[in-house]
């Protein structure tokens, strides 16, 4: 019998009477995503230019230093969701930036994932560059029942000879429903605007297939989306609302919006700015709608950028911005140029 883990919280949280608190309890789980950065192994993958990240490459890219990238990667997932589910972190995180399945083997080996038994989702994907997106678990709260890979399709003609990472798509059970992931990484921003909403145009496509085969499926897309949620691949394309009330049929539910546009801060920074790449949106039954309380079924509660004081740099020039395993040619021993970003579910206990 699998073990159960249970965070108790009362229902005053939600703004009930103090007699039914009493009489209610609920399961809280992370779900989380994380850019981890280039994590390569030493060795080449024939087909793919990862010469940077070999031991002779322009990063010198040694078992050392991919050792202790592993070891601060395994710290930061180990954490993230202990500020609420303490000791007991996220059921779910979704990766990208990660070259091949000996890599991810090689991080849940890690002691801290190993200590909660994480597992992983992957599949092989295309990207030249030989980047994959992937799915971090603990079967003790999230089964897979399947998984696929949906390639990323251009249009244009001369995009033919391209290729980039797809959309890694886990459907399984969590706190007892159906629910699906939808691993993203899409195009950088050196690609143009037009590459990112082709790719959220796809997801949406992907995402409406899941409700098609289960409308009670809870779907949750996350990833590093190159783009901030007031852009047009995810306001529009994707169409990921700030507000439960502008969510119109087919749209999902964002709650990065306003972190990003009231609270000014974010997931990575750029010339003192901070963007906001990193997000998880999700249909709309995994949300109450203004002034529901009804947590008889899996639903969101609150969203978290994961900070640390060690995941930033504490001087000179990119002093605040997250801390790099390289920057200017420079080895850091530092975790990536992207935050992490969680979110918590919530389910009242029968």
């Amino acid at each position: 019998m699998k073990k159960q883990i249970f965070l108790f919280l009362t229902v005053l949280l939600f703004g009930v009477s103090a007699s039914v608190q009493a009489q209610k309890s609920f399961s809280v789980y992370g779900i989380g995503f994380y850019n981890l950065e280039n994590l390569f192994d030493i060795t080449h993958d024939e087909g793919k230019n990862d010469y940077e990240f070999l031991p002779d490459g322009t990063n010198k890219w040694t078992e050392m230093k991919y050792t202790n990238k592993l070891h601060n990667m395994a710290t930061v997932l180990a954490e993230m969701g202990t500020d609420v589910l303490a000791n007991v972190g996220c059921a779910v995180i979704g990766v990208s930036e990660v070259e091949n399945a000996h890599c991810l083997a090689d991080l849940c080996e890690q002691p801290e994932l190993k200590a909660r038994n994480f597992q992983f989702a992957h599949i092989e994907g295309p990207d030249r560059r030989g980047v994959d997106c992937g799915l971090l678990y603990n079967p003790s709260l999230f089964e897979v029942r399947d998984m696929t890979l949906v390639p990323y399709v251009y249009e244009l003609p001369a995009d033919s000879n391209r290729a980039t990472r797809g959309f890694l798509t886990v459907s399984g059970t969590l706190a007892g429903e159906h629910v699906a992931f939808i691993v993203c990484h899409l195009p950088s921003r050196f690609s143009g605007s037009y590459y990112r909403e082709l790719g959220a145009k796809q997801i949406r496509v992907v995402k409406d297939s899941l409700l098609r085969e289960d409308p009670a499926c809870k779907v949750f897309v996350m990833g590093d989306m190159n783009d901030d949620p007031t852009n047009k691949s995810m306001y529009d394309e994707l169409g990921a609302k700030e507000d439960m009330e502008k969510v119109g049929e087919g749209d999902l539910y964002n709650p990065w919006y306003n972190v990003l546009v009231k609270q000014n801060t974010g997931t990575l920074r750029y010339d003192g700015k901070w963007n906001l790449f990193d997000q998880i949106v999700m249909t709309p039954n995994a949300v109450n709608k203004k002034g529901e309380k009804d947590f008889s079924t899996l639903k969101f509660w609150k969203s978290q950028i994961f900070r640390r004081d060690y995941l930033f740099q504490t001087d000179g020039k990119y002093k605040g911005n997250p801390k790099r395993t390289h920057a200017g040619g420079v080895w850091l021993n530092g975790y990536s140029d992207h935050l992490p970003v969680v979110v918590y579910m919530v389910k009242e206990r029968q």
